[in-house]
């Protein structure tokens, strides 16, 4: 019998790490779990990474190498947990849903990456992912429940379909016991024959203020495809809020160090800056502040733009404001 006193060591990522359950989680979507032949156990913030060494037949050198999002939370540290969505491109992902079975041995190198909420002291959380992004979402709320922390968390991931909402049953399980976990789904369309009553549509600065009308209170990390990434800046940025408490992690190229970390250049709208907006059709021109909206610009001087809304949805309006020159017909 081992002795329950004795400390184990740490994995070094110099041993390779043995697949112990494969688990469905959603279309082309599962998660796996890994141990330490020796008993190792292992030790990361919560949001770090794994790269992978997956056999891949026809590749340079039979292999690839591929980075993945650890899923499970340091809290549980005998195993550690990767959950890999395939894309119709995937080489390394689809290897791994129709090869890897229990008991198999696989090469990994990490746990390394720099998005983790690990040192923050934030008191309020918003979590903002699409798709697979969701996983280090997962480990940084279930690190926080495990801890026993009183969480102040707004959940918030976006999909497909509701068919495609990975850890669904679990958040709703985690929340159904707390009420400091507040999880809010957005998908583009439902399910055929399963009703959906959530928000859907695309994720904007209407559903944000909805679902977390404190925003501007939290700390917000953020992980999908980049032109997701880059629509969540600009409606943080268009709605005031400040940009250093704002954390991302990219689905293509996961950072390791400060040096790594990506100059996002977005412009944020500045009070005391100032810009001209000239209305073709009816020649008005109209002096405003950076962080006035076309809208209001044009209820100030007297023109009535059509619009459905005052959040900077733009479905309902007559005109593009990301074409470039602004030349609103009125």
């Amino acid at each position: 019998m081992k002795d329950l006193n004795a400390v184990a060591s740490v994995w070094q990522d110099d041993e390779t790490l043995e697949c112990v359950s494969v688990v469905p989680e959603t279309p082309n979507t599962a998660s796996f779990t890994f141990r330490a032949p020796s008993g190792a156990l292992f030790a990361y913030h919560p949001g770090q990474f794994l790269t992978l060494e997956i056999p891949a037949p026809g590749q340079p050198g039979g292999v690839v190498h591929r980075t993945y999002t650890i899923s499970s939370s340091p809290s549980r540290p005998r195993s550690i947990t990767i959950t890999a969505k395939a894309q119709p491109d995937s080489i390394g992902t689809r290897w791994m849903l129709d090869n890897l079975q229990p008991g198999m041995r696989m090469r990994a190198i990490g746990p390394a990456g720099l998005f983790t909420n690990a040192e923050s002291a934030a008191p309020k959380y918003l979590f903002i992912s699409a798709g697979s992004g969701i996983t280090p979402m997962m480990s940084m709320t279930t690190c926080m429940w495990d801890e026993g922390r009183d969480l102040d968390v707004v959940f918030i991931n976006c999909a497909k379909r509701p068919s495609e909402i990975i850890f669904r049953q679990r958040l709703e399980q985690m929340a159904s016991r707390t009420p400091g976990l507040d999880l809010k789904f957005v998908v583009e369309e439902a399910d055929r024959y399963s009703p959906w009553t959530g928000y859907q549509g695309q994720f904007n600065q209407l559903m944000l203020g909805l679902m977390a009308p404190d925003y501007l209170d939290r700390e917000v990390y953020c992980c999908g495809p980049e032109p997701f990434m880059q629509a969540v800046r600009d409606a943080l940025s268009g709605l005031g809020f400040d940009m250093d408490k704002y954390n991302q992690e990219s689905f293509g190229a996961p950072v390791e160090t400060e040096a790594d970390q990506p100059d996002l250049d977005d412009i944020v709208p500045d009070d005391d800056s100032a810009a001209e907006i000239v209305f073709a059709s009816s020649g008005v021109t109209a002096k405003v502040a950076e962080t006035d909206t076309v809208l209001a610009a044009a209820r100030a001087v007297g023109l009535n733009i059509a619009s459905g809304c005052t959040f900077g949805c733009r479905k309902a309006c007559n005109f593009d404001p990301l074409s470039g020159e602004i030349g609103v017909q009125i």
